[in-house]
């Protein structure tokens, strides 16, 4: 495709560039919300959709890939312009916060494992033992609360002595 800078065709290619890097944000947060606390490690879904697409936008400028320089700078603030928009709405709806990144889930509550959490975010009573252990803790009724955070670590509290 042989597109001028500053010409109708180019302008009209950018839009749509731009709307193509919108919706795929969108999906990225759709699909890792999809796959779950555990799947992401430290860091939120949120995060993680914002930092592979300006990666890919920022590589396809660089690479000359299917794209020029102009074309990743685009699609790197469109990205940017959208994190910081989903991030206002989050703020200022707190209700859609659960919704788009998450909420914690209680796996242990005073001594008892709630299996079906643990089921529904694919831990493992082996991991759970593990993550207790770095606590100090050896036996699951030896915790108050363990819980899975929207980051994907888990949190203890452990029980009173």
């Amino acid at each position: 495709m042989n597109l001028h800078f500053f010409t109708p065709a180019y302008s009209h290619y950018l839009s749509i560039m731009a709307g193509r890097a919108f919706f795929m944000f969108l999906y990225l947060i759709v699909l890792f919300r999809l796959l779950g606390k555990r799947q992401i490690g430290q860091i939120n879904i949120f995060d993680l959709a914002a930092i592979m697409g300006v990666a890919n936008a920022v590589q396809n400028g660089i690479t000359m890939g299917s794209g020029n320089l102009s074309v990743g700078i685009n699609a790197a603030l469109i990205l940017l312009l959208t994190c910081r928009a989903v991030a206002a709405l989050l703020v200022r709806f707190p209700i859609l916060e659960s919704r788009v990144i998450g909420s914690p889930t209680v796996l242990v509550s005073n001594g008892k494992a709630i299996t079906a959490n643990m089921n529904h975010e694919m831990i493992t009573r082996d991991q759970l033992l593990a993550v207790m252990r770095s606590h100090g803790l050896q036996d699951v009724k030896d915790v108050r609360v363990a819980v899975l955070e929207v980051d994907g670590t888990i949190s203890i509290v452990p029980r009173k002595q």
